[in-house]
């Protein structure tokens, strides 16, 4: 019997949507009824996971197990969350629940050590996400060499990511800065980009930079169909 998928989502919405897209492509399916059942909950309400990292900003739990709950009554049987810095909170989500999260972390560096042996891979990620140190130990558990954003890059990274994608801004003003930040990250010895935030996928793809790309929403979405019994398309 084939499995379903609960999305815990909203964190923000255009990723989410993002995320939907992506398992509906991906999907290896001849008709509608061939596609995996999908339950979703975009909770905006969620509060800013980096916020609460860095700044004893409000705890996104109690949100976050709210819209659990709701996908466990659904009959979901995996929960996926398109949002990289979300998943420090995952230990403590996991402990409410039976149903296991597929672990968008884990999955990105297994595709990187997979996909670019050898090749030093250029974490993108916002402020919060680097604090956790959540893909440094997973590149590290796959013997993956980083980089990080400097803080001048970074703070070009934040911009585009809570100023750009999350406020709904048009991308195409912010091509220059975008491809300078890729530029300036090449010379000091990055050889791929692991988009590990999960609004830089829709700048990279309106954008249209070659990168390479490890896009986390898209190997997240993989992983999910590979767990519920489908296959992906290539």
């Amino acid at each position: 019997m084939k499995k379903t998928i609960g999305v815990l989502g909203g964190m923000g919405p255009l990723a989410t949507a993002d995320l939907m897209a992506k398992i509906a492509k991906l999907t290896k399916a001849s008709c509608d009824a061939e596609h995996i059942r999908v339950y979703v909950d975009s909770n905006p309400a969620i509060p800013d996971r980096t916020a609460a990292i860095l700044n004893n900003g409000p705890d996104p739990v109690e949100e976050m197990a709210s819209a659990l709950h709701h996908l466990e009554a659904c009959g979901a049987d995996c929960i996926i969350m398109p949002c990289n810095t979300a998943h420090w909170f995952l230990p403590r989500l996991q402990c409410l629940t039976k149903t296991p999260f597929l672990d968008m972390t884990k999955i990105a560096a297994q595709c990187c050590a997979e996909r670019f042996p050898g090749k030093c891979i250029a974490v993108l990620a916002t402020t919060g996400t680097l604090a956790t140190g959540l893909y440094e130990k997973a590149l590290a558990e796959q013997n993956v060499p980083c980089l990080l954003p400097n803080e001048k890059e970074q703070t070009v990274l934040m911009h585009l990511i809570y100023e750009v994608v999350k406020a709904s801004r048009p991308l195409l003003p912010e091509a220059d800065a975008w491809h300078a930040l890729l530029d300036g990250m090449r010379e000091r010895g990055a050889d791929v980009f692991l988009l590990a935030c999960t609004e830089l996928p829709v700048l990279a793809e309106g954008l249209q930079e070659s990168g390479p790309f490890i896009d986390t929403t898209e190997e997240l979405a993989r992983a999910a169909i590979r767990f519920c019994g489908y296959e992906c398309l290539e």
